[in-house]
């Protein structure tokens, strides 16, 4: 992790009153050097190559923490594992959604926006927020298909 990015965390942690752990900084270290999406156990085992006296209970107690601090985004693919991405740190900024093949589970980061995409999201949370009188803070969207590596997706 670079210098830049523990002070970064670091000054997230004071913020929020709490100590930046090894075991933290470790769960961080592995989700900002990695563009897939670890599962607990992935975290864990990556986590325990470099500090052995961890535990998974640990682990699991850390991401509930990131996630309620709003660093971190736990996802469902339908692999029936929670996955995690940072959503808040200096080399990941931006917005993006998910493409999930159903076949191989490989999962794609889509951010390449265009104009008209943004326009619409931006009106269908208009129009959701007056029809129910919600104010829309954020969205998840994931599509799901086949890749184009997958036999039958042409």
């Amino acid at each position: 992790m670079g210098k830049q990015n523990k002070s970064h965390w670091h000054g997230k942690f004071n913020e929020a009153g709490l100590r930046f752990t090894e075991p933290r900084r470790m769960i961080l270290d592995v989700l900002s050097s990695t563009d897939e999406h670890p599962s607990a156990e992935d975290l864990y085992m990556r986590v325990l190559e470099n500090y052995p006296n961890v535990g998974l209970t640990t682990v699991y107690r850390n991401l509930d923490l990131l996630e309620k601090m709003g660093i971190i985004a736990r996802f469902q693919f339908g692999d029936g594992r929670s996955r995690y991405e940072l959503i808040q740190s200096p080399q990941k900024p931006g917005h993006h959604h998910h493409l999930v093949c159903v076949n191989c589970k490989k999962i794609i980061d889509y951010d390449d926006f265009v104009n008209e995409e943004i326009e619409l999201l931006r009106e269908v949370e208009a129009a959701l927020s007056d029809r129910y009188g919600f104010k829309i803070t954020g969205h998840v969207i994931q599509f799901y298909g086949q890749c184009n590596r997958c036999p039958g997706s042409t």
